[in-house]
């Protein structure tokens, strides 16, 4: 049996390699987002600095390791191959968890998913062995640490809230004292500022942290606690002369150094915290697995070896910050989840990425009737000078592409309390959610700042509590898909883990083609945006309407014709191109604002027609969609197909739609404004043949000619294609008249 579970313990490690590579990809946001937002510097140069933060932070995160021996569970009442099956169960549930929050985006909580599912796996065996021995559910006390278990989710829930207050009040401060015009005042405080922030990411992260590091001695760790105060006067004294005097002789800019510096720190917190949830089980898979061995190879053997403290060799812990390192320097994925955050901070952001929901809208309603109150108690004077310190003065607004998220006052308020409150939590070896905390200090200094006003505040809410809905959808889905893996190796034995890793390995492989194909549709509509914004607005205009209009006709010939033969996927890669082509033309439409506001002068009094052409252009989309969407329903329902009769009506009305569309791009591309009248001649007929094969059906109707769902599809494709040719014809004039 040792080979068994010698293999079962390589399993692990190649899981464990895995693991981290999801892991980071969606944790990379934590401690990314803050520097990227800013733009604080070149994104070779974040990433360099936030690498090496990792891999000095593996080595603080030994003591955090007990965490999966014996932090969910009482090790001494499970056996060893009880032991093997939850951690077999974990790594393959965290992986395929992991991942697809990762596909979609989505930042989700590491340290949640291995709690939960190291709470799931030991649950359902608890309920087995209790079951075997004949003794009540009562008494699962026995196998669960419960109270272990209890001050870990707490403390996890109450992170959300003070995460949030804390980031919030400190942000609220810091913005009055500097407010968004900090130049000046930040002549005299800058130092101040920057002494106080460096001073705290010492003190949390190379004192506090170093009570988990695998190579301090304990005498250095009594020297640097006997001599905490004289460490923290040093530094601050330190640090803030010495940002002073490089301002003044070097003119050294304070904010850049303080958000790369916390970006680094936060790297390590996240290092020193997380690693465990990647490879903390391995270890301890290892670690029993020499026991088992040194025990005569007893698979009874209970693991009460899994209960003392044993320190993580510090090369397993550079092996794995080294792989986390690769892995964020590599991953596409980690950028994707990056997004969601900035896009909710975003204090520039045009079109947001979220909804409203009821709750949202009732929560703002209420804010500005407390905060209505509220001002009616201050006294004017102070009102006003409290709203001048929170208004961003022209030069400090920024627009298009290249724009920062949010300023790096804000960056670096982020990074500072995030990496302090993670560091707390790591020297009292509680595994908080680095995520959480991020994510809700970052939401709490966009609240301070002002970005939730009344244009996004019930679409940021909206947001918020989608994400935070997705971090309890992560507890449940990890326990009860950890539960119910335990249980199915529990019952199938080795037959059941090869089954259980071919399952990961297919869902992976999809979820990496969901994403494959959901960052090439995302290029596409950056692309699409970038190129037209490069160009006037003539140009701008004449881009957007010849592109859609080739894939308008491309798509609605296809359309026609998997209608005609009734091929089901013909219809379905159509009906998936007008949708993403919908999205494309929608992104144009989001981003106006944006598009207007790098026009030059120049070409302010004529951009409406280039909002015009885009509104009919999103138009004539929207007709298209009402096309291939009803058409493909109609047929994966298996429904009766056309007649005959339609389908030559269908095949002529195409040909023209093609023949019509061609022309309007050729003399668009071309500027032959003078043959207008031959498109309006055209869609003349157009619309006259169109009502007469109305006519038609409605003859066939009434003489029974026709099934209901056949006439409601046709009457319903016929309204949709005069719809598209009236916006593309309108579409065309918008454009003369530009260039007249």
């Amino acid at each position: 049996m040792e080979t068994y579970y010698l293999i079962l313990v390589g399993i692990l490690f190649l899981f464990a390699i895995s693991d981290l590579i999801v892991g980071v990809s969606n944790d990379a946001v934590n401690f990314l987002n803050s520097a990227i937002g800013s733009k604080a510097a070149p994104f070779w140069v974040i990433m360099f600095i936030a690498s090496l933060g990792i891999v000095v932070g593996a080595t603080f995160s030994s003591g955090m390791m007990e965490v999966a021996r014996k932090g969910i569970f009482n090790p001494a009442s499970f056996e060893f191959a009880d032991i093997m099956i939850i951690f077999l169960a974990v790594m393959i549930t965290d992986l395929i968890l992991l991942d697809t929050f990762n596909t979609f985006g989505l930042p989700t909580s590491t340290t949640v998913s291995i709690v939960f599912e190291l709470l799931g796996g030991a649950v359902v065996l608890s309920i087995i062995k209790l079951n075997s021995n004949g003794e009540a559910l009562s008494q699962i006390g026995n196998y669960i640490n419960t109270d272990k278990a209890f001050l870990i989710i707490f403390g996890i829930l109450l992170s959300i809230v003070v995460a949030f207050s804390v980031g919030a009040i400190i942000q609220y401060v810091t913005r009055l004292i500097f407010s968004f015009n900090y130049e000046k005042s930040f002549k005299y405080g800058g130092s101040i500022f920057g002494g106080i922030a460096i001073t705290s990411i010492t003190y949390f992260l190379l004192i506090k942290g170093a009570k988990g590091s695998s190579f301090i001695s304990s005498e250095t760790l009594a020297w640097i606690k006997e001599n905490t105060m004289m460490i923290i006067s040093v530094c601050f004294l330190g640090w803030t002369v010495l940002l002073q005097l490089l301002r003044m002789l070097f003119k050294f800019d304070i904010l850049k150094f303080s958000v790369l510096a916390g970006t680094f720190a936060l790297a390590m917190a996240f290092a020193g915290n997380d690693l465990v949830n990647f490879i903390g089980v391995p270890l301890a898979g290892l670690e029993a697995f020499n026991s088992f061995v040194a025990s005569g190879s007893n698979e009874q053997l209970l693991m009460e070896s899994l209960s003392g403290k044993v320190a993580t060799p510090t090369l397993y812990l550079l092996i794995a910050g080294l792989i986390m390192v690769i892995t964020l320097v590599v991953s596409k994925k980690a950028k994707s989840v990056t997004a969601t955050s900035l896009n909710l901070s975003n204090q520039n952001q045009e079109a947001e990425q979220f909804g409203s929901s009821s709750f949202a809208r009732g929560l703002v309603r209420g804010t500005i009737t407390i905060s209505d109150g509220v001002s009616s108690i201050i006294p004017n004077k102070i009102s006003s000078k409290i709203k001048s310190r929170f208004e961003i003065v022209n030069e400090h607004k920024a627009s298009g592409k290249d724009a920062p998220s949010f300023d790096m006052i804000r960056a670096t308020v982020n990074l500072l309390v995030a990496g302090i409150l993670i560091s707390i939590a790591t020297s009292f070896k509680l595994p908080l959610s680095t995520t959480y905390v991020t994510f809700m200090v970052l939401m709490g200094t966009s609240l301070a700042d002002g970005v939730w006003g009344r244009e996004t505040a019930v679409y940021r809410i909206t947001g918020v509590i989608t994400v935070i809905g997705g971090w309890f959808l992560t507890a449940i889905t990890a326990f009860t898909v950890c539960g119910l893996f335990a249980y199915i190796i529990y019952i199938g034995g080795g037959f059941s883990v090869g089954v259980l890793i071919m399952l990961a390995v297919l869902i992976l492989l999809k979820l990496k083609k969901i994403h494959k194909k959901k960052e090439a549709n995302k290029k596409r509509n950056i692309e699409s945006l970038s190129e037209i914004q490069d160009l006037d607005v003539t140009k701008r205009c004449s881009s957007v309407i010849s592109k859609s209009f080739n894939s308008f006709s491309d798509l609605y010939v296809e359309t026609i014709n998997g209608l005609i033969v009734e091929d089901r996927k013909i219809l379905k890669t159509a009906m998936q191109a007008t949708i993403e082509l919908n999205n494309q033309i929608k992104s144009l439409k989001d981003n106006v604002n944006i598009t207007v506001k790098q026009m030059d002068e120049s070409s302010v009094e004529s951009s409406h027609y280039f909002v015009q052409v885009l509104d009919y252009v999103r138009e004539a989309a929207h007709c298209l969609n009402y096309i291939a969407s009803p058409v493909f329903e109609h047929i994966n329902n298996n429904h009766t197909g056309i007649i005959d009769e339609q389908k030559q009506e269908l095949i002529g009305l195409s040909s023209d739609v093609k023949v019509l569309l061609g022309l309007m791009v050729r003399i668009i591309e071309n500027n032959e404004f003078d043959n207008i009248q031959q498109v309006v001649e055209g869609e003349n007929v157009l619309i006259e043949k169109i009502d007469a094969l109305r006519i038609r059906q409605i003859k066939r109707i009434k003489y029974e000619k026709a099934k209901t769902r056949n006439s409601m599809l046709y009457l319903g494709l016929l309204h949709e294609t005069k719809s598209l040719i009236l916006n593309a014809v309108n579409t065309v004039k918008s454009q003369r008249d530009l260039i007249q």
